[in-house]
């Protein structure tokens, strides 16, 4: 028996104590990453909503198996958030419709979402729909519709939503609740991604616009069209556990306890990862700050921002030279100048293993 069998759908109830206490736990620590972002000026701000919503259209489409150039992507968004001379529209229209359709949702959070509004989503996602016969662009889906993996012959339903017939009602009922119904955007969310994927409306595209809807409800819990954490991203890298806990939650009663738990769960992780990235983030600009009247070459300027943004094992004087194409004199020259002004330390006894080290 599917969810949507259930005489009661879509009256989904869950345990409010344990769900309440795991739901103040991530409202606090969206609070904290918010009053973290507000301190950062916005060049320091840009790149760091530039990566986040890059990963996000990147690992969306990659849950679905859809591979995007991760360059187009970065130049489509960094184009669309304004950023100058960093990019411009992609030459791709897939990538450019499914920057378009994410920006619409968290740009425009606040606005209604309406079945026109879907549909023209829907369309971005398919931009060759001539080449598509048996996908509804732009539309409800026809048929029906299974969740199917396994060679032919041997295919293993997951799961089987509701008739074609039945999409138009429940997708009115869906709709007029997001835009209605008085609930923390954060559980509102979490419940409308799960209520989108368990109607499955479209021939297509449903897990992508699932999390597009759910982004636009968290850019409403924010208050704030800048993404800083993006639950996809987290949804990606639990892919496994991701399917296993709706077609759980699909295959089971009206009760969605264990999903918003789960959800509540990756967010929670989604924000204390952008916290720490933040937290970087300001450590670094902080630093440039008060090294700022340092004099420092070229080489030394790229290779302290180098070792910020992580460097691969121990800095030696030979991978310096290597990097930057330069003598192992020259090298060592740059690296004890650079310990002289107090930028760098060493981390080893002398010798050929000497390796250095940012001072923090």
């Amino acid at each position: 028996m599917y969810i949507w069998e259930h005489k009661d759908w879509p009256k989904f109830k869950w345990d409010e104590q344990k769900i309440n206490e795991l739901l103040v736990q991530v409202r606090y620590r969206q609070g904290r990453l918010l009053g973290m972002a507000d301190t950062l000026g916005f060049d320091v701000k840009s790149p760091v909503v530039l990566d986040t919503m890059t990963s996000d259209v990147i690992k969306s489409s990659e849950i679905e198996g859809i591979a995007l150039n991760a360059d187009d992507v970065r130049s489509s968004v960094a184009w669309q958030l304004g950023i100058d001379r960093v990019g411009v529209p992609s030459s791709d229209r897939y990538i450019e419709g499914v920057v378009d359709v994410m920006f619409d949702a968290v740009h425009h959070y606040d606005d209604p979402l309406t079945q026109e509004r879907l549909f023209r989503w829907h369309s971005a996602l398919f931009p060759n729909s001539n080449r598509l016969a048996h996908i509804t662009v732009g539309g409800w889906r026809k048929g029906d519709m299974q969740v199917v993996s396994g060679q032919y012959g041997k295919e293993k339903v997951h799961y089987e939503a509701p008739p074609s017939n039945d999409v138009p009602q429940m997708m009115d009922e869906m709709l007029l609740w997001i835009n209605t119904t008085d609930l923390d955007p954060v559980l509102k969310a979490a419940i409308a991604h799960l209520w989108f994927v368990s109607i499955h409306p479209f021939s297509d595209g449903n897990g992508r616009l699932a999390r597009t809807i759910t982004d636009m409800l968290l850019a409403k819990s924010d208050a704030t069209s800048y993404r800083f954490y993006s639950m996809s991203t987290q949804i990606a890298l639990a892919r496994k556990e991701y399917y296993d806990i709706l077609e759980q939650t699909q295959k089971g009663t009206l009760d969605i306890t264990a999903w918003l738990f789960w959800f509540l769960g990756r967010m929670m992780i989604a924000v204390d990862t952008a916290m720490k990235t933040i937290e970087h983030t300001l450590n670094k600009a902080s630093f440039w700050e008060s090294h700022r009247h340092v004099s420092m070459n070229e080489r030394q300027t790229k290779m302290v921002n180098m070792l910020w943004d992580g460097f691969d094992g121990k800095l030696t004087s030979s991978k310096w030279a290597k990097i930057n194409k330069c003598s192992p004199d020259t090298a060592l020259r740059d690296l004890q100048d650079l310990v002289a002004k107090g930028i760098l330390v060493r981390t080893d006894s002398g010798g050929r293993s000497t390796g250095y080290d940012l001072v923090k």
